[in-house]
Parts: C-alpha cells; sequence; structure tokens
C-alpha cells in the first residue's frame, strides 16, 4: 500500500518501526457491517508521516523516510515493533459528574434492583444532587483528570452526556464545562445533551417533559452547546411517545438524535432509534428481532455497552453476534458513569466484548474506531488512518492485535499521539 496526501509541506513526525499497522482504511461512506468489521487494514513494513496534526503519507517505511518531505526538524517516532491502530474513541459516556455510589454497587450485589434504588431517590437523582451541588471549577478539574486517564487509555475522543442537572441551569452547566474541557484539553470532547435521562425530584413527568421540549432543546441550540439529543427511554423514565416527542424536537433545532435503547425491557426504542434517523441506539441489551432487522437496514449504529451489564451483574446482554451476522454496525464504549459502569478502562470492554458477545479482535476494534466516530458523526476525520485524516493514533505495547484482548485487565498503552502530538507516554 501506497497512500500519500496533496500537501507538500515538510513531515512534522513520522511514525516508523511499526510491527503491525492496523489503518481501518476504506473507501466505504458509512459505518461497517457483517464481514466489513472485520478488515481492519492490518499491515507491516509501513510508515506514518504527519504535517500539522493531519496524516499526509502511509507508505512503505523506506520510502517515507526517503521522502523529501522528511527535514532535520521532523521528530522521528520509532514504536520498536509494537502495534499501532487510530486513536480509540469512546462514544457513550458520564464522565462529568461528582460522588460516587460504591454503596449502592454493595446493595446490587446484595440483590436490589437497580429500578428499587432509583424508586427511592437513589440512582441517577443521587448523582444529580451531588453535580448540582458541586462548583463548576471542580467539575472541571474531575473532568482534566478522567480525560488524563482517557489518555492513558489510548482514548483520543470522547462523547459526554449531559443529564445529571435536570433543570434549564444545571444542563446548561454541565454542557458548558465539556465545552471547556474541550477547549483546554487534548482529548476531543463530542456533546450530547441528555436532559431526558430521568424526573427531577419535585416535578411531574409532564411538567418536566415540557420544561425540556419547550425551553432547554432550543436554548441547548441557541448556544450551539451539543451536537446531539438524546433520551432515556425505558419503562418508569419516558415512554416512546414521549422519547419520539423530545427527540423530533431536538431535531427541529438540528440536534441529531442518539437514544438510550431497550436496556432494561423491550420497549421497541431502537426502532424508534431508525424511525427518527438517530445516529445511534445505546444497550439494545433486549433489542427484539424486529429492531436488530431495521438497524441492519439503516446506517444507525448499535453502541453496545457490555461493561454496563457486567458491573450490574446482569445474565441478559445485547445479541451482538447475531447483530453482526444480520449485517448490524457495531460500536463498543465504556458508559462510564459512577451507578452502572465506574470504569474508563476501553480496552478492557474491548475484551469484554470478545469475550461476552463472541466479537473477533478485528471486530472489536473496528467498534472502537471507525464504528465508534460514525456513532458520534465524527467518521469524516478520525478513526483510521489514512491522508487527511487527523493523526490520533495509539501505540499499544504489543505486538499483534490478539493479544491486545487477550491479556485483559494489562494497560497495554504504550503512546497515545492526538493532532500529530504524542500526548502520553509510559514512563517506567
Amino acid at each position: 500500500m501506497r497512500e500519500s496526501g496533496e500537501r507538500n509541506g515538510s513531515f512534522t513526525l513520522v511514525v516508523c518501526g511499526i510491527g503491525q499497522l492496523a489503518t481501518l482504511h476504506s473507501v466505504i461512506l458509512g459505518p461497517r457491517k457483517g464481514p466489513e468489521m472485520s478488515l481492519i487494514g492490518l499491515m507491516r513494513g509501513q510508515a506514518v508521516a504527519i504535517h500539522n496534526g493531519i496524516i499526509v503519507q502511509v507508505a512503505d517505511e523506506k520510502d517515507v523516510l526517503d521522502d523529501h518531505r522528511l527535514q532535520s526538524t521532523t521528530q522521528i517516532l520509532d514504536v520498536g515493533g509494537r502495534l499501532v491502530t487510530p486513536g480509540l474513541i469512546d462514544a457513550h459516556t458520564h464522565f462529568i459528574f461528582a460522588g460516587q455510589r460504591a454503596d449502592e454497587f454493595e446493595e446490587k450485589i446484595r440483590g436490589v434492583s437497580y429500578l428499587e434504588i432509583a424508586a427511592r431517590g437513589g440512582g441517577i437523582k443521587r448523582t444529580v444532587r451531588d453535580t448540582t451541588a458541586t462548583s463548576a471549577n471542580d467539575l472541571i478539574k474531575l473532568g482534566r483528570q478522567r480525560l488524563d486517564r482517557y489518555l492513558e487509555m489510548g482514548v483520543t475522543t470522547v462523547e459526554v452526556k449531559s443529564g445529571y442537572g435536570l433543570s434549564l441551569e444545571h444542563e446548561l452547566r454541565m454542557l458548558k464545562i465539556a465545552q471547556t474541557l474541550n477547549e483546554i484539553h487534548p482529548v476531543d470532547v463530542v456533546s450530547t445533551l441528555l436532559a431526558a435521562h430521568e424526573i427531577p425530584e419535585k416535578m411531574s413527568k409532564e411538567e418536566y417533559l415540557r420544561l425540556v421540549v419547550d425551553t432547554i432543546i432550543p436554548r441547548v441550540a441557541e448556544l450551539n452547546l451539543a451536537d446531539f439529543c438524546d433520551v432515556f427511554c425505558e419503562r418508569g423514565v419516558f415512554s416512546i411517545e414521549e422519547s419520539e416527542l423530545i427527540l423530533n424536537k431536538g431535531l427541529e433545532y438540528g440536534l441529531v438524535p442518539k437514544i438510550h435503547a431497550d436496556q432494561i425491557h423491550n420497549t421497541g426504542a431502537s426502532r424508534l432509534g431508525v424511525k427518527v434517523g438517530a445516529v445511534s441506539v445505546d444497550h439494545a441489551d433486549h433489542i427484539d428481532q424486529a429492531g436488530i432487522q431495521q438497524l441492519a437496514e439503516s446506517n444507525t449504529v448499535a453502541v453496545l455497552l457490555p461493561g454496563c451489564n457486567f458491573f450490574m451483574g446482569l445474565d441478559s446482554r445485547a445479541p451482538a453476534r447475531s447483530m453482526i451476522d444480520q449485517g448490524v454496525a457495531v460500536a463498543l464504549a465504556t458508559d462510564f458513569n459512577p451507578g452502572s459502569c465506574m470504569t474508563q478502562n476501553i480496552q478492557l470492554i474491548m475484551t469484554m466484548g470478545c469475550v461476552q458477545f463472541r466479537m473477533t479482535p478485528a471486530e472489536v476494534l473496528t467498534a472502537v474506531t471507525t464504528n465508534a466516530a460514525h456513532a458520534i458523526g465524527r467518521a469524516h476525520d478520525r478513526g483510521r488512518i489514512q491522508c487527511g485524516f487527523q493523526a490520533d493514533m495509539t501505540v499499544f505495547d504489543v505486538n499483534d492485535i490478539r493479544e491486545l484482548v487477550y491479556h485483559f485487565g494489562a494497560l497495554h498503552t504504550w503512546k497515545t499521539i492526538k493532532h500529530g502530538l504524542v500526548c502520553w507516554e509510559r514512563t517506567q
């Protein structure tokens, strides 16, 4: 393979000495489905050249090192035979929050259900209280620490949802904090409005639904604080009809739909996601065959969250193998949050994808790179190592992609490159 960009400027960084290079290179416009998820462009003997944060050449190492654009000022990064992939993308998180719920974790171990805990004011409502009582500066500090941890995991782009505000003031505050973090931290932060996450205390569902539809969505759109509008469509929270109203109102204001779908019960929410043109349906643990078929016929990505089921001790899980075999585009994400999945370790999530979902290592890598990019509307410039894309790459201290998921629980990241700069590296 030889691929060279149009830019004539000198190389600012060349990554060479690569053992395996997984480019995810493709001419496919939409997300990868079925057998396409196994096509990860795995190559040897290649080098990647970067100019000012953009990939400009992917070719045989000798050709890159002999190119006239390699100058004395070019940084040469020899990765010593290690695996290089696109920067990982976590396409579903709730990482802006305060407080913790370790006691609720113990209760779940003892058999108390998520819905029982929520009914007495725990769960999401508890995190709302903790988050709204914490200053913006402290939330920014916590957010920076968590984004630093993402770099350590090899993650270069993160989606984050609001939903721990449940009022106009605090939903706006959460999204402004996300915007600030995007500006001050190397990791790109993509924002989703999830005001419809729960019903706030001291408000009826009808009152809050009107607030979301008539006030919060228009104000968020006016301030350009989010790209997406999400809703927790589930029994006891928002119904199919209410969710459709919220998502269509978001669409009216330019917010692309996402949906928490069929997580605890089969509500038909996955089918609703396809109906409204959602960029992703997330969870899908109890999706039915009709939902799978409709997803397969669309470009809506199913973002599956195996860590959530593991952490909550649930036997049910999304039928990922069947979904892929039937042509659904699948992504994986952490669902990092204090209640149902307290981890940022996307490398562990990748192993869960293999073990729990019977996905191959290649399919798993596709699920946390290019398909994850599609799930957050960023597939035009990240999720692949090819010319014209952002130079977001992760170098793993393994020689083979299979080792990345085989040796589970270990941190395999050696260096994380964002916009052509080494933003994290192992020091020992």
